[in-house]
This record gives C-alpha cells, structure tokens and sequence, in this order.
C-alpha cells in the first residue's frame, strides 16, 4: 500500500451527525403515522371501540411496526427497536392512570375557583351557598402548619434513626430497623386514636393542630427512616475509610461527609414523607378536628385542614360543596407539587454549591 493511500484512509472524514438525529425525528414519525393507520384499520376489523380500545389497537400495532421498521439494520435491531416500543407502551399504560387522576381533579375543581377562593375562609359561609363565597384560606394555613410540625418531629428522628442503623450500627440496629418496618404498616386511624387517648385526652383535654401535627409525625416518621436509611448506604465505605485515615471521628465523619454527600437523597426522603401524610384524613378527625375560621393557634382548639375540608365539605352531599371538595382537592396536589419541586431545587443548589 502507497504512502498516499495510508494518509487518505487515516484521515477522520468530517461527519455530520445533526442528519442522523433528522432520520432518526422523520424514522419515528412515519411510525407513529403507519401504527396509528394500522391501529384504526385493526379496530375497524375486530371491533374494538372507545379511549381503551384504541390504545389496545395501537399497543398491539405499534411493536410490530417498530421491529418492521428496523428489520433493514438486521435482526438485532429490529429487536432492539421492538423492546423499546414495549417499554415506551408500558411507560404509558402506568402513566395514564396517573394523569386521568390529575385531569379529573383540576377539571371537576375548577368550578369553585373564584377571586377570592384562596384568601377566605367559611367563617360566614356554608358550603351550600355559591362557588363565589367562602374559600379554603383556613385549610391552606392549617395544612401547612400541620406539616411543619409533623416535619419538624419526624424528619429528625427518621435521619437519626437512619444513621443509627447504618452509621453507628448499635446493638440495638436490627431492633430499631424491626420497629421502623412494623410502624410503616400501622393503619391511620390507629396512630390518630393513639394521640387521641394520650394526648388529646390527657394532656390538653380538647382538640389541637399540636395533637394532628404528632399524628402525622408517627404515619410519617417509617417512610423518612427507611428512605433515609437505603440513601446512606449508598455512600462507599472508602469515603468512610479515607475520613477515619485523616483522624476524622466518627461524629465529623457522619456530619461533615456522608450527610452532605447525601444531601439530597435526604431531601428526598423527607419530601416522600410529606406526600405520605399530606393527604390523611381519618387521624386529623380524631386529632385536630376541623374549624370553619382561619386560625393559627396549634393548642387551644380545632384547626382545619385541607383533607378535613374536603371530607366535610363532601359530606354535604350538594352540588356547591361537593365542588368545593374537588377544588380543595385540586390545591392540596398542588401544594405537594409545590414543596416538592421547592425542596428539589434547594437540594440540588446544595449539591452544586458544594461542588
């Protein structure tokens, strides 16, 4: 072989990728076009008709049509292309449910949104009255307050239990990991009924956000133990290793890098927390009941809350109420979104930060 022709088959040649990503867009279209013909001639053919029964024809159309379409690049792509078209189809089939529940809430809610539907509470209203009077401030406020505390009782204790397990593997881990497990399956009404004989009953004698807000800490305090638990395993024992190697004590070792290093996994953890307990309902009945004004005292009487709005209001039985429920229901989702992606974002600003 000449110089010249080793020197031309060495040189990269210039490539232009942005053209694959553009077959790859118009490879993908014709697919989704060709499944939903072949979809609609199949319904037309065996009957299927309706929302399900044009998702069928399209989930049994549409690997085929993917496998077809490949079967150019050989078999093992066609494969390939085929498995991801049943992934993508299970992706959906899970996902739906989720967003059907989400549209059901926002559009059957809508209809008691108004101008003043955040800001009033039903001091003097009735939920028979108009969607334009009265409104959930109370219940905003009282959610709020009630997860704070619950947060503030539950998150601690979940993270120290957690290092406890992981971290300091006392001899009374596996107890503390036994006990974690069991509270995890304790049904609701039993951690309400619990704070209800011991504190509502005992100490103060009435109903109190404190009471609900301690509820909630108990139905919340397994998920954020467990959750936490799994993230600190995560971190390698070398980093561990490479701390104590330093003179690090096991105290700065937790405190200053494994918990940071970890930040956000626990931001996670207390996030799933909250949503578990954001929506309960039953222990706050027994607890912090529910009041029709806007109020901020957690020890001295009932203090509402969005789940307790929702279940009095549907309780009422009329049209308006029962509206006012989906539109409570619809700003509790919303305000789970809210902290969720609040505290995502101020996890990864940590995570970055620290980097």
């Amino acid at each position: 072989m000449s110089t010249s022709s080793i020197e031309a088959t060495s040189i990269p040649q210039p490539q232009r990728p942005w053209r694959q990503a553009k077959r790859a867009w118009r490879q993908a279209i014709v697919m989704l076009v060709v499944s939903v013909v072949g979809a609609t001639l199949l319904m037309q053919v065996t009957g299927l008709a309706g929302v399900i029964g044009s998702y069928v024809a399209f989930a049994l159309v549409f690997p085929v049509v993917a496998f077809l379409a490949s079967m150019k690049y050989g078999k093992k792509a066609g494969q390939d292309k085929m498995a991801s078209a049943i992934i993508c189809l299970a992706f959906g089939t899970a996902f739906m449910p989720w967003m059907s529940i989400l549209f059901t809430v926002f559009n059957r809610g809508r209809e008691a949104f108004y101008s003043g539907f955040l800001t009033t509470d039903m001091l003097v209203n009735s939920s028979d009255q108009p969607l334009n009077m009265g409104g959930l401030s109370h219940a905003i406020v009282g959610t709020l307050i009630l997860i704070f505390i619950a947060s503030m009782v539950a998150i601690p204790l979940g993270i120290i239990t957690a290092i406890y397990i992981v971290e300091v593997k006392g001899r009374f881990a596996s107890y503390a990991r036994f006990f974690t497990q069991a509270m995890s399956g304790v049904p609701s009404i039993v951690a309400g009924l619990f704070i209800y004989t011991t504190i509502v009953v005992v100490v103060f004698n009435r109903f109190n956000a404190l009471a609900g807000g301690l509820a909630l800490a108990i139905l919340m305090l397994p998920t954020v133990a467990r959750t936490a638990e799994e993230v600190l395993k995560l971190v390698p024992d070398d980093l561990r290793a490479a701390s104590y190697a330093m003179g690090a004590s096991q105290f700065s070792t937790v405190f200053r890098i494994v918990l940071p290093t970890v930040r956000s996994g626990l931001v996670t953890a207390s996030i799933l927390g909250v949503a578990r307990v954001a929506g309960e309902t039953a222990p706050l009945l027994l607890t912090s009941q529910y009041f029709v004004q806007l109020t901020t005292n957690i020890l001295d009487g009932p203090m509402a809350s969005l789940p307790t709005y929702i279940f009095a209001n549907l309780g009422a039985g009329s049209d308006t109420s029962v509206a006012r429920a989906w539109g409570g229901s619809a700003v509790l989702m919303s305000i789970v979104f809210i902290l969720f992606v609040t505290a995502r974002l101020l996890g990864g600003r940590n995570t970055k930060s620290r980097h």
